[in-house]
């Protein structure tokens, strides 16, 4: 196929002849019209409405049981407390025909690089706060709305709910964020993580290699959507890449370490990385391990995305030779 240079200078494949029908069911707008008076015929009508999709949204995301009547009164609550919830969700995703168009684009370049993947059906609910904003299941990539309602959410601001989510996480619970994370699904999906277990630099590049297949499947996107850094993050850590790496290497026994803690401190979810200054972002490994697999992959150009992900972390980080300014 051509490539095509894009507004960023990556070179990105010609994917205008793939075709890709993404479909957009919207199972919330259904839930929250059950009747309280009436659980059992509601949820009846539910199932039968979404039959592949109502026994994950039962059991795996409201974690309930639906053959046990007892659990109704969980459904009941949850449909009187979060309608308001909903119906301001419901105001601001009025029209998803930007996300269909967004989704579709992403899966033309999924489908570039794993011609046999089949595009799954796409599904939004709302349900409990602490319920997850993307679930995979063998059908759906399911969209959890309530983690998507605009980072100045009044419910977001509320103290349980940042204890559960705070400000550097829920400044992210914003509608420019759901085809990425639909996206980092399906990469997790065809390459699932393998880093467990292995030292901090191996563990690096593994998760950096997440990060090179989201790339290849959102190229035009930002990179502060794609790795959850604020622009000026992304500006700092870009400035400062050199710096970065000097101090990371400066402690060499970390970079081979398997210590769970020494990973936790550049590896996971952080308002910044500590041990560096407050201007470092967290998660500061996967974007160090992603620069390193895209320098290897630039030394070879003629491998498949597939060799790519293939290679061992070890090999990469040797032949990579990273040693940026």
């Amino acid at each position: 196929m051509l490539l095509i240079g894009c507004k960023n200078g990556k070179d990105k494949p010609n994917v205008s002849d793939i075709k890709v029908d993404v479909r957009i069911e919207r199972s919330e707008q259904a839930f929250f019209k059950i009747d309280t008076n009436n659980i059992t015929a509601g949820l009846g009508d539910l199932r039968n409405a979404f039959p592949r999709f109502y026994p994950f949204f039962m059991q795996d995301i409201l974690q309930v049981n639906p053959m046990d009547t007892s659990t109704f009164v969980i459904i009941k609550n949850i449909l009187g407390s979060y309608g308001p919830i909903n119906d301001s969700i419901q105001k601001k995703y009025k029209d998803l025909g930007w996300l269909r168009k967004e989704l579709t684009d992403g899966f033309k370049y999924v489908k570039y690089y794993y011609p046999n993947y089949k595009v799954p059906g796409i599904i939004t609910y709302v349900a409990t706060l602490d319920a997850p904003g993307i679930v995979l299941t063998p059908d759906y990539i399911g969209i959890g709305l309530h983690q998507y309602a605009g980072k100045d959410f009044s419910v977001y601001r509320a103290e349980p709910v940042q204890q559960m989510y705070p400000s550097y996480i829920s400044r992210r619970f914003d509608k420019e964020y759901i085809t990425a994370n639909c996206m980092k699904s399906v990469a997790d999906d065809l390459y699932p993580d393998k880093s467990v277990g292995k030292p901090l630099i191996e563990q690096m590049i593994e998760k950096g290699k997440h990060w090179f297949l989201l790339d290849k499947f959102l190229p035009d996107a930002p990179d502060s959507v794609k790795t959850g850094y604020t622009k000026k993050q992304v500006d700092w850590v870009e400035e400062n890449e050199g710096n970065i790496w000097a101090y990371i290497v400066k402690n060499e026994n970390d970079i081979y370490s398997i210590d769970p803690a020494t990973i936790q401190t550049y590896i996971g979810e952080a308002p910044n990385t500590q041990v560096m200054t407050e201007a470092a972002p967290g998660n500061i490994g996967q974007w160090v391990g992603w620069r390193i697999v895209k320098e290897y992959a630039d030394k070879h150009k003629d491998f498949s995305v597939q060799q790519i992900l293939e290679a061992p972390a070890k090999t990469i980080f040797e032949e990579a030779k990273y040693k940026p300014k």
